[in-house]
């Protein structure tokens, strides 16, 4: 096992080159080449036809929808699409593809040559370049059984499950990423995340990294200055979290930095991540395109999307999200820190449509980002999952805006509303927690804390005006929170003549 080298001196050693290989499965109805059911879950082997299964004499059909949602991908990322492109076959044998290859595309992919910005937490923006969006077929689940982390070593036995196997993907290529310098892991993380933002919006997929519906391969690689060569690079296969991009980019730069200043040599393989502590480990040596045997598909004909058809498509593309969050940054004055805690919180849509129904950018930030999140951790529920919408919470932010709630009451209002109890309004009049508007019988209350409280009444005479604190409070309790605090405050003051 070679000696990490400290991240620090290895990125003042040498110059981090990276290479990002991201998966993403369609969300068509059916799958890439036939009409079985492309969806999550199921018991083995039921969403599967003759074609998933690579069976004699079954012949694939390709899935138009997942033409155009690999089209609309090819366009978000400023690709050029292509007039007239080819399946290939990917010729490799593991039991998750009995026909012993893969359809994928190879030298003809539908996009190519494009780039995407991305915005680092500090707001620099980052331009990645892409080389291709090529469409191919999902594989089927290995599932090993027996040994201790699900591996296939040390396992008994294995079985597959072919219920992926023909599921749509597009696999996204970059070019080599250069200049990231220290920054790779965040460059990393944020690329990837940028993508699945991406497709999101285009409503492409769903886009679920724990559910592999988005996993990216990393090519990292050393070199001693940025005009030398490029170095020999290794594979982490399959990674499936952020943080789990930004560990691994981390881990393989002080790997090879070590090999390398000891006077050894990296191997060109493809290595597992290990969630548990973001090491690698060892998987194969990685093959090189001629290994696969490529050549066209024959079974399938080429693609030829019209020209009329792909602009269809570029009209219809929505704002893009690193736009997106600019522009709401500036429309909503809030800090990059205060936009980078929503935008990692998923909670830029909440708080959108919140302002949208009347509230103001920083009164939907407070709720969204305050008593809900703090909520919604407490009972480990995602934010877009808890039981209020954002009409509800602009309801609420209105209530406490016209003076019928004060802050206080204005939570135990949405503590109703979390209950199921109904609308703000609602819960107001059926728990009775409308502040007290009534001045004479605030003035009563205050008068009865008063008489209550001659020492305190003469400390404030005296001059001590913040002993008044204690009367506010006393007639907060007396009215069950219901009364405004600073109209109270300023009652105690004009009666007692301070």
């Amino acid at each position: 096992m070679t000696d990490l080298m400290d991240y620090a001196d290895a990125v003042a050693t040498f110059d981090p080159v990276l290479g990002i290989e991201v998966h993403v499965e369609l969300g068509t109805a059916t799958k890439m080449f036939d009409a079985a059911p492309n969806a999550f879950g199921g018991d083995p082997n039921t969403y599967v036809t003759p074609v998933s299964l690579g069976l004699p004499g079954s012949l694939p059909v390709v899935n138009r929808k997942a033409v155009e949602y690999a089209i609309t991908i090819g366009l978000a990322l400023n690709c050029t699409i292509a007039e007239y492109c080819r399946f290939a076959r990917k010729n490799y044998f593991y039991p998750d593809l009995t026909k012993a290859f893969q359809t994928s595309q190879y030298d003809e992919p539908i996009a190519y040559d494009g780039w995407v910005d991305v915005e680092l937490e500090d707001g620099t923006l980052f331009r990645v370049e892409i080389e291709r969006a090529h469409m191919e077929e999902d594989a089927g689940k290995n599932n090993h059984v027996g040994g201790s982390d699900g591996r296939i070593h040390g396992a008994d036995y294995s079985l597959v499950d072919y219920n992926r196997a023909g599921v749509p993907l597009v696999e996204i290529v970059t070019r080599p990423i250069t200049g990231a310098g220290d920054r790779a892991p965040e460059v990393a993380r944020a690329y990837v995340q940028t993508l699945r933002d991406i497709f999101r919006a285009l409503d492409v997929s769903e886009a679920r990294m724990e559910r592999g519906n988005v996993r990216a391969d990393i090519n990292v690689s050393l070199r001693p200055t940025p005009e030398s060569p490029l170095g020999v690079r290794s594979e982490t296969k399959n990674v499936n979290s952020f943080r789990g991009i930004e560990r691994a980019v981390r881990f393989e730069i002080q790997r090879q930095a070590g090999i390398l200043a000891e006077g050894g040599t990296v191997v060109q393989e493809t290595r597992h991540f290990h969630e548990e502590d973001g090491s690698t480990s060892p998987g194969r040596e990685k093959s090189d395109a001629e290994d696969y045997r490529y050549f066209p598909e024959p079974d399938l004909v080429p693609v030829a999307p019209s020209r009329e058809w792909v602009e269809e498509l570029r009209a219809g593309l929505p704002e893009l999200p690193v736009a997106r969050r600019r522009r709401l940054r500036a429309e909503w004055d809030f800090s990059d820190l205060e936009m980078r805690d929503v935008v990692n919180a998923d909670a830029l849509d909440l708080i959108e449509a919140t302002v949208a129904a009347g509230v103001s950018p920083a009164s939907a930030r407070k709720w969204w980002m305050g008593e809900l999140s703090r909520r919604a951790k407490e009972t480990e529920v995602a934010l877009a999952d808890m039981a209020v919408t954002p009409a509800q919470i602009a309801e609420l932010q209105s209530l406490v805006d016209s003076g019928r709630l004060t802050d206080k009451l204005a939570r135990e209002v949405l503590e109703g509303v979390l209950a199921g109890e109904g609308d703000p309004t609602a819960v107001v009049e059926a728990r009775g927690l409308e502040v007290v508007s009534d001045e004479g019988a605030l003035t009563a209350a205050v008068q009865e804390a008063l008489d209550a409280n001659p020492d305190i009444v003469e400390k404030i005479k005296a001059g001590k005006v913040q002993a008044a604190g204690a009367l506010v409070g006393a007639v907060m309790k007396a009215t069950r929170g219901q009364a405004d605090a600073a109209r109270v405050r300023e009652l105690i003051m004009e009666i007692v003549g301070a």
